[in-house]
C-alpha cells in the first residue's frame, strides 16, 4: 500500500537519523532520559500505525517532530546550537539579529508538538472515536494539551527522582520559574492552529465545487 510505504521509508531514514545522532550525544544520561518515550511510542506505531490508516501528511508530521525531538536529545534541549548554524549560514549573530537571551529550541519544539501533531491526532480520533459538532474542533486540541501537561509532569517527576545536574539538564528551565507554563502554552498555540489549518483545509476539500 501507498501509505504503508511512505511510513516505511519515513521510519528508515529516522532509525538512521537516531542512530546517528545516538553516537555520542553531550550528555549520555540525559539522551537517555529524553530517549525513554521515544523507545515506547515508535514501536507502538509501527504496531497499531497501519490500522489507523494514517496519511502520508500524518507520518510526514510525525518524522519530523521526533527528529526535532532527536536533535534535543543529543545536544540536550538547552544547548542546541542553532545559534552557530544560523551564523554559518547568514554570517550574521543570531543574538544580534533577535536578541534571544536565552535557547528558545524548547520553546520551539514544544509549539511545533502542538502544531505537527494535529493532523495525526485528528485522524486518529476519526478512525477510534470521531469526535461530532463543536467537538470536532475542540477534542483535538484538549487531546494535544493533555499530552502537553502531562510530559511537564513528568519532567517533574524525573527531575524530583534523579536530581542534580540531571535533573535540571532534563528539565531545561534555564533559571525561568514559568517555563513549564509557558511550555504548555505553546504547545496548546500550535495546536489550535495546526487543527485549525487541517480542519478549514478538509472542509474546503469537501465543499462541491461551484
Amino acid at each position: 500500500m501507498r501509505h504503508g510505504r511512505t511510513a516505511r521509508i519515513l521510519g528508515a531514514v529516522f532509525a538512521l537519523i537516531w542512530l546517528a545522532l545516538a553516537i555520542d550525544p553531550w550528555y549520555r544520561q540525559d539522551w537517555l532520559l529524553e530517549n525513554v518515550l521515544v523507545l515506547l511510542a515508535v514501536p507502538l506505531l509501527a504496531r497499531y500505525g497501519p490500522d489507523l490508516k494514517l496519511s502520508d501528511a500524518s507520518w510526514a508530521c510525525l518524522f519530523e517532530f521526533f527528529t526535532l525531538h532527536a536533535i534535543g536529545a543529543h545536544f540536550t534541549y538547552s544547548e542546541v546550537p542553532y545559534d552557530r548554524a544560523y551564523e554559518w549560514l547568514s554570517g550574521r549573530s543570531f543574538e544580534a539579529d533577535f536578541g534571544a537571551g536565552r535557547n528558545h529550541y524548547d520553546r520551539l519544539v514544544h509549539f511545533l508538538y502542538g502544531l505537527l501533531m494535529a493532523l495525526p491526532v485528528i485522524e486518529l480520533l476519526d478512525a477510534r472515536a470521531r469526535p461530532m459538532g463543536l467537538w470536532r474542533w475542540l477534542l483535538p486540541v484538549l487531546f494535544l494539551m493533555s499530552h502537553g501537561a502531562l510530559y511537564e509532569s513528568i519532567e517533574w517527576v524525573a527531575a524530583e527522582i534523579f536530581g542534580g545536574e540531571l535533573g535540571m539538564a532534563y528539565l531545561g528551565t534555564q533559571g525561568d520559574v514559568w517555563d513549564a507554563q509557558k511550555d504548555t502554552a505553546l504547545a496548546a498555540l500550535g495546536a489550535v492552529l495546526g487543527v485549525t489549518f487541517w480542519l478549514l483545509w478538509r472542509s474546503r476539500r469537501a465543499a462541491p465545487a461551484r
